[in-house]
């Protein structure tokens, strides 16, 4: 790589998402790919491991002692049910589920039937399952997350005065990225802390240059300057509400495209 640039807005030729690839064939990201003829690559920087149920007996968590569960990712349901499975478990019917989005709850009927359950649902952020739950105050919450997560849920709760428990069931770990010591994007792009830290894990050397850095939401973003790294690209923004908006915008301007 070339020494750092003055000028930031040099042509975008690739990026690399870090994040596993969609699914979905109508991905804005394989549309962004195909209007300005990129390649982009996804590639996660992050991986979860499980927690042993050795380990998590140290916790001293009761799971039926309480009434609601809040799931905020399908990483979360899955190792609940696995904990629930390896403790002979089984979720009472009356059982509510507080899920941060449709896919999550969808996705919970892998594990129960849900037309069941008293399931409810936000639209995609933690401030939707927020509202949602100042409707429940007076539920007995369980809070399965990583070692890992955002203060936001946390602390509603306990400045709410809201019963809750916390527990600790997969932990978020560096994923092994060696193959990609001698490979260059001309955009990176990042969607949590725990991303940034993967990279200086993985290349304790790295030296950003002409790598312009993009990021969704402000924690992520002031991992980035923490780290003395350089932020070209910023979501969510009042015209950029997306990474792909994001990334839009800069490689429109970047590649003198009108």
């Amino acid at each position: 790589m070339s020494e750092i640039a003055t000028d930031r807005m040099r042509k975008v030729k690739s990026i690399l998402v870090t994040q596993e690839a969609p699914a979905d064939a109508n991905s804005p990201y394989l549309k962004l790919a195909e209007k300005y003829n990129l390649k982009i690559d996804f590639r996660p920087f992050i991986q979860v491991e499980p927690v042993p149920v050795k380990e998590f007996r140290k916790q001293k968590i009761d799971i039926l002692n309480h009434t609601a569960i809040i799931f905020t990712s399908r990483n979360a349901v899955d190792h609940f049910f696995h904990i629930c499975q390896e403790l002979k478990l089984e979720m009472p019917p009356e059982m509510k589920y507080f899920c941060i989005s449709e896919q999550t709850s969808n996705y919970l009927q892998k594990y129960i039937v849900i037309r069941k359950r008293k399931i409810f649902t936000g639209l995609k952020t933690a401030q939707d399952l927020l509202e949602m739950l100042k409707k429940h105050k007076n539920e007995k919450y369980l809070f399965p997350c990583s070692d890992i997560r955002k203060n936001d849920i946390p602390d509603f709760l306990k400045d709410g005065g809201y019963n809750y428990t916390e527990a600790i069931i997969y932990h978020t770990v560096a994923a092994n990225l060696s193959d990609l010591k001698e490979v260059f994007y001309d955009i990176l792009a990042f969607f949590s802390p725990s991303g940034i830290n993967s990279l200086f894990v993985n290349f304790p050397e790295f030296k950003q240059n002409n790598t312009r850095i993009a990021v969704f939401g402000p924690t992520t973003a002031k991992a980035v300057r923490d780290a003395g790294l350089i932020l070209d690209i910023e979501a969510p923004l009042p015209n950029a509400p997306s990474m792909t908006g994001a990334l839009e915008l800069y490689i429109k301007k970047a590649n003198g495209i009108k």
